[in-house]
């Protein structure tokens, strides 16, 4: 009964999406303004009237920054991409999948994540310095069998966003094409380096519609091929001009470092970045993992500070850059902390262990031996349910980077190993090079906090489980 009520809803949200965009095509503001209508009628708690409020209002205001962006995203999307877009993110995945995953949360006393990353597969086709996913080795795959089981699994819980890491997920475009195919009611997103994106893969993509991309970006072509290969920074321009051809949804997944920080944040890298059709920037803190990390090229206090403000300058409505910035680490804020242990995500690398975070490489569980669910009640997810968050200032969310004690605690408690197949780290060795950073950041941080409007008690009921202190864990919270 619950999946035909769930089918006539999805029936009925893409019947009205189709009225809209109709509309949107005509008659651009009426169109949007129906649009939010739509959302409004299916998802009336999903945020405030006042939220709605102002949404109405940059719609119906063409000299808004976000109403251009829209209009703009509109124009060079096709079709297809938007509508199966807005089908699955927003009212599969933010409409009836937060349902559903609150639902689970309360039946099962664990976090369910809102989208599941996972890599295909451990080869890539490049050799970059310094990455820490060849550490897994490069012949471990997730057969598309796995991949199904674990995407069909998922939406049970309510899960219907998907990611895909490496390696080079694109090695195995085949099999994620089937996959978005088969699982047409789900939204998927690859991180990519790009260089395996030509013409044809690119109109199957658009055929599809619901398949995304984030492209590596490490700098312009001095720095980028540096890390990566000569010749890569102009394959990947290549591979933009082919996925904005085409009407393609993409974006850039930028790693910033001590070396490359201001680069990656200048207007000259922006401007670049827009003229080429990209929508979105995902900023990642560099993470010191692996035996062979670099924990120099980690910024200090004063740049972190820095591209604080700056991400914030280039989003901001007021001025800033016709493009969507998110900075993974500086914007726990706005989540209320740590993300991963599947509170809204966690990761299966190639081999199918299941981590808390794409950068915490250990695990207590294996796809190949457990369901999702139960991956997600093992000790090690528990772990960080119970500690989350990990302290009460949310520009410290991390418990490896920030909060180097705790990880080692949660690891050592719940029997988990590492999952780096070739060189093992401990948890001592890896939080052991976040001990420094972690106590100059501290100051800083708290003084950025006491700046903020948000606080801890706003993300209590946020992510659907009680955050109250486990034993041990107050200490980390300080």
């Amino acid at each position: 009964m619950a999946s035909f009520t769930h089918k006539a809803a999805r029936l009925a949200f893409s019947k009205a999406l189709d009225v809209m965009l109709d509309r949107v095509y005509k008659d651009r503001e009426k169109g949007l303004t129906d649009a939010l209508n739509v959302i409004e009628k299916f998802a009336p708690d999903t945020f405030s009237k006042e939220t709605y409020a102002m949404f109405r209002k940059f719609l119906t205001d063409p000299n808004e920054k976000w109403n251009q962006y829209l209009n703009k995203l509109i124009d060079e999307l096709d079709p297809n991409v938007l509508k199966m877009t807005l089908l699955n993110l927003v009212f599969e995945a933010m409409i009836n999948g937060t349902k559903t995953i609150r639902a689970n949360r309360e039946k099962y006393g664990c976090n369910i994540p809102w989208l599941i990353l996972m890599d295909p597969t451990s080869a890539c086709n490049l050799h970059c310095t310094g990455c820490w996913a060849a550490e897994y080795g490069h012949k471990l795959n997730l057969s598309f069998e796995d991949l199904d089981r674990i995407v069909t699994q998922g939406k049970e819980l309510g899960v219907y966003f998907y990611m895909f890491t490496g390696g080079e997920p694109l090695v195995r475009k085949a099999d994620i094409l089937k996959l978005c195919k088969k699982h047409h009611d789900c939204e998927f997103h690859a991180y990519t380096n790009g260089t395996l994106i030509d013409d044809e893969f690119a109109e199957e993509v658009r055929k599809v519609g619901n398949l995304s991309f984030s492209i590596s970006l490490e700098g312009f072509s001095e720095v980028n091929d540096l890390r990566r290969g000569d010749g890569v920074f102009a394959r990947v321009m290549k591979a933009m001009d082919i996925l904005k051809a085409h009407g393609c949804f993409f974006g850039t997944s930028i790693c910033y470092t001590a070396k490359n920080l201001e680069t990656v944040t200048s207007d000259e890298f922006l401007d670049m970045e827009i003229e080429k059709g990209v929508r979105f920037s995902w900023y990642f803190h560099l993470m010191p993992v692996g035996m062979k990390a670099a924990p120099d090229l980690m910024p200090s206090p004063e740049q972190r500070e820095y591209i604080y403000h700056r991400i914030r300058e280039i989003r901001a409505n007021k001025g800033g850059k016709m493009i969507y910035t998110m900075d993974f680490q500086n914007d726990g804020e706005f989540v209320g902390g740590c993300i991963a242990g599947g509170r809204n995500y966690f990761h299966i690398n190639a081999n199918g262990d299941a981590e808390p975070c794409v950068f915490i490489h250990y695990s207590d569980s294996n796809i190949h031996e457990k369901s999702v669910l139960e991956c997600l009640q093992s000790p090690l997810f528990m772990q960080y349910r119970a500690h989350q968050p990990f302290n009460k200032n949310m520009l410290r969310p991390c418990p490896m980077l920030e909060n180097p004690g705790v990880l080692t605690q949660m690891v050592n408690k719940s029997g988990a190993h590492s999952t780096d197949l070739q060189e093992p780290e401990s948890a001592e060795h890896l939080c052991g090079k976040c001990v420094d950073y972690a106590k100059a950041w501290k100051p800083v941080a708290d003084k950025l906090w006491a700046q903020t409007d948000y606080h801890p008690h706003k993300y209590e009921n946020w992510a659907g489980f009680s955050q109250k202190d486990a034993s041990g864990a107050e200490a980390s919270r300080s």
